[in-house]
């Protein structure tokens, strides 16, 4: 998918409960999901693919020092706002997931939510993105096998992530809480913290 056709998505991304976070339920459920796999103390965190910034400036409330990336210069934008609504600072660059131009072993998490599906090389992309992180740092994937078909499994995510770590957790985020609504597809989170 190109930079084009995420602008185009931008203006209306957040129409959908999970992106933008808007209603109060769906927002406290993606915060008591995310916020217990950081570190207690400030964590450094990439939120590769960070769209519209919804999930980015939580985890800035919470505290963490969050670099955004994103491909669409248009969600950079909202996400800029959103972030500067908030009152919260948000480092944000517009730029590929798959080829974050961050130094190796910068940052304590690496989070992306519905990203690793839609590139070209999900195997390269977690490879890249496990050399992002400190020694004791945590990827966090959340990710789907939608009912259009598109996505990647769960046992699929979880490979390509225990082709680079020796931990990959899969829980089963089938809650409507997170998604505003209830869900027919396969959604889920991977963690690994080793």
């Amino acid at each position: 998918m190109t930079a084009s056709f995420w602008d185009a998505q931008a203006a209306a991304f957040d129409d959908e409960p999970d992106h933008g976070l808007r209603d109060r339920r769906v927002r406290d459920a993606w915060a008591a999901l995310l916020l217990p796999l950081l570190p207690r103390q400030r964590a450094v965190v990439a939120d590769l693919g960070c769209g519209t910034g919804s999930l980015a400036v939580l985890l800035a409330e919470a505290g963490h020092e969050v670099h955004g990336l994103d491909f669409s210069a248009r969600m950079v934008e909202a996400a800029t706002a959103k972030a500067a609504s908030a009152g919260v600072r948000v480092e944000l660059t517009t730029g590929d997931a798959a080829h974050p131009p961050h130094a190796e072993a910068s940052f304590d998490v690496v989070l992306a939510r519905h990203v690793l599906w839609a590139l070209p090389d999900p195997a390269a992309a977690v490879e890249r993105w496990a050399r992002l992180l400190r020694p004791d740092g945590v990827l966090v994937l959340v990710e789907g096998r939608w009912s259009t078909g598109s996505g990647l499994t769960s046992a699929e995510t979880r490979d390509l992530v225990l082709r680079v770590r020796s931990e990959a957790v899969v829980t089963r985020l089938d809650d409507e809480a997170l998604w505003g609504r209830p869900i027919d597809d396969e959604r889920y989170l991977v963690v690994s913290t080793r």
